[in-house]
């Protein structure tokens, strides 16, 4: 039996570290204005980057399985924290002469990134109480925007101050503060951990053989690939299309994207409580899908006449759904993986929810650079989001449990 105390730990440290970690990736995100002027590059190509970070999670969230078995959830995590804080130091360091170096950084930053949901995964779905499983995992996924929000309240004036290299110095110094914070808790918490557990390229790909025969986990990792690709895409590139498009200063424009991703914050709660009374999980994402998709399209259409007003009403509608959707899709994920395997069957859907990633930034870079504007993206996320939740609406009941 898991007491109520060993929960409410587990939840706060995978929280923590879920900021951090979100915190860390979307850094340059918020910072490519000032970081395209230094690296003679087009702001837009961002995308690229973001491309790689979630190319780097993709490998690592299928490889962190074993890992998480033989270590334990909170071990991995403080190293995966490690890697997005070196990345950030090889960011603030590289040559402007050298942008491949920021691939570089992506990768690693990726590496670190693509354990922390696998990991907490694991850790909740053993310490949550069943009644409260989508609410707890919307709590804990609540991270993500919470991480993008600091970013976007926080870097920006620190680059003006600063410089934007002092900054991801910083970045990184906090990520030493976030493992250290994890150390004393370990023990408690890494009790399941298997110490000679063997790591095999059979073990890592193994649950891909889970997730291809499970028409009901290979559904929710479908719509994952359309959300992701819209949620990453909003946060990656809001900032951009607010002072490139709508003539926002960087600070008004960071101050807009933590708006949206509060609101995502408090929409990923909203839609839990959901998922867990009112809706089925299917259907609570299908709504959320569709939404999201109405919010595409509106900011595709925003011009600078719009009042300030209405983009931050639009913004936040779009996070509180775009960003809303991830803790009630990893519940279902975790409830319908098999006992004990709940990281190994994130760690799988996780590859297609990344490949949404991988692939949407660089395609809306792409459009972007194509047409001169940034409508046409946000117009491939509204075909894709409202693709994902039409679809959900129409499948039969049976195919994703309530």
């Amino acid at each position: 039996m898991i007491s109520a105390r060993t929960a409410r730990i587990a939840l706060v440290a995978t929280l923590a570290i879920q900021i951090y970690t979100s915190f860390a990736a979307t850094a340059t995100a918020v910072l490519a204005p000032e970081m395209a002027q230094a690296f003679g590059i087009d702001a837009r190509w961002i995308g690229l980057f973001v491309g790689i970070v979630y190319a780097g999670a993709m490998l690592a969230g299928l490889a962190s399985g074993g890992f998480i078995e033989r270590f334990g959830s909170i071990r991995v995590s403080q190293g995966a924290v490690a890697l997005c804080a070196v990345a950030t130091l090889v960011i603030a360091v590289a040559p402007q002469h050298l942008p491949v170096a920021l691939a570089v950084a992506a990768l690693v930053i990726g590496l670190g990134y693509g354990p922390i949901t696998p990991a907490s995964s694991q850790l909740l779905q053993r310490t949550a109480a069943p009644s409260r499983m989508a609410l707890t995992f919307s709590i804990k996924q609540t991270g993500v925007p919470a991480g993008v929000a600091l970013s976007g309240a926080i870097l920006p004036g620190l680059a003006l101050a600063f410089g934007w290299r002092t900054t991801f110095v910083i970045v990184a110094l906090l990520g030493a503060v976030v493992v250290a914070f994890a150390q004393p808790i370990r023990a408690g918490l890494d009790v399941e951990r298997r110490p000679n557990r063997s790591l095999s390229l059979a073990a890592i790909v193994g649950p891909l053989a889970i997730l291809r025969e499970s028409p009901a986990l290979l559904a929710l990792a479908l719509v994952s690939f359309a959300y992701s690709a819209t949620q990453v895409c909003l946060t990656s590139f809001l900032v951009v299309h607010l002072t490139g498009a709508l003539g926002y200063s960087l600070v008004s424009a960071g101050l807009i994207l933590t708006t949206t991703t509060i609101a995502g914050a408090f929409g990923r709660v909203g839609w839990g409580v959901v998922a867990d009374r009112l809706l089925a999980p299917r259907r609570t994402l299908a709504l959320i899908g569709v939404i999201a998709a109405a919010c595409a399209i509106a900011m595709a259409l925003s011009t600078p006449g719009w009042p300030a007003t209405a983009i931050v009403a639009l913004a936040a509608c779009f996070g509180a759904t775009a960003i809303g959707w991830n803790g009630v899709q990893l519940a279902e994920v975790a409830r319908l993986a098999p006992p004990g395997a709940a990281g190994k069957v994130t760690g799988a859907t996780s590859v297609v929810t990344f490949a949404g990633v991988v692939v949407g930034p660089p395609l809306f870079a792409f459009l972007a650079d194509l047409t001169g504007s940034d409508r046409a993206g946000f117009a491939m996320l509204a075909a894709a989001s409202g693709a994902a939740g039409a679809a959900l609406f129409v499948r039969r009941a049976h195919t994703i449990a309530p």
